[in-house]
């Protein structure tokens, strides 16, 4: 409802909605790490087993499972943060991004990960954020969604050491997760190459 004469009132909820569209994966990964702690609940067995059948199933259910509360707060923070600066421009293109990001790091980590090994947590769809963020602004050749790829990393630059790899870490979901928000970048933003223009018609005899 409105003042007769005023503005419109925004729809404060439906402004809201992306954002606990990221608070409520947040959620479920606590969810899931809380429940995990229960015996005979061995929900990490659900991560991305390369070349199993079985292991596609983590492609879906990988980003919401963690090795322990360590795992799981070292991701928190920067999906809430890097997740909400995507939700800002809307649901869909929030979906958008997590999903291309979530099947080339899945499909990826899936293909060339080690053998007999089982690749959990949300760091891919971190990594695919932050390089989304950092370089959407190029493809659309926007100012300043280019200063906000900046600004995110220079807070958040230091994340990319995780693409080096190490012992213990599925440094291939960092990996792909960074190229899953390139070509998320490239498919959402990416500017079509203008035709040839159209030649004038030739005037009627």
């Amino acid at each position: 409802m409105t003042e007769e004469g005023g503005p419109p009132r925004p729809d404060l909820a439906k402004e809201l909605r992306p954002f606990l569209v990221v608070f409520a994966m947040v959620g479920a990964m606590w969810l899931v790490e809380i429940v995990d702690l229960l015996p005979h609940t061995p929900f990490d067995q659900w991560g991305i087993r390369p070349r199993s059948v079985r292991g596609l199933t983590g492609v879906v259910t990988s980003p919401f499972l963690h090795d322990g509360f360590g795992h799981l707060i070292g991701n928190t923070i920067p999906f809430l943060v890097l997740g909400c600066v995507i939700a800002a421009s809307g649901i869909q293109r929030f979906v958008q991004v997590t999903v291309i990001v979530a099947a080339i790091a899945g499909v990826g980590t899936w293909l060339v990960g080690p053998a007999h090994t089982v690749h959990i947590g949300a760091s891919g769809l971190v990594f695919g954020y932050l390089t989304y963020l950092v370089t959407r602004g190029f493809f659309e050749h926007h100012v300043g969604q280019i200063v906000v790829g900046l600004i995110v990393l220079v807070f958040y630059g230091s994340l990319l050491w995780g693409l080096l790899p190490a012992p213990g870490i599925s440094w291939q979901g960092h990996a792909f997760g960074a190229i899953g928000g390139v070509v998320a970048a490239w498919v959402i933003h990416r500017r079509p190459v203008p035709g040839p223009e159209a030649s004038p018609s030739s005037p009627a005899p």
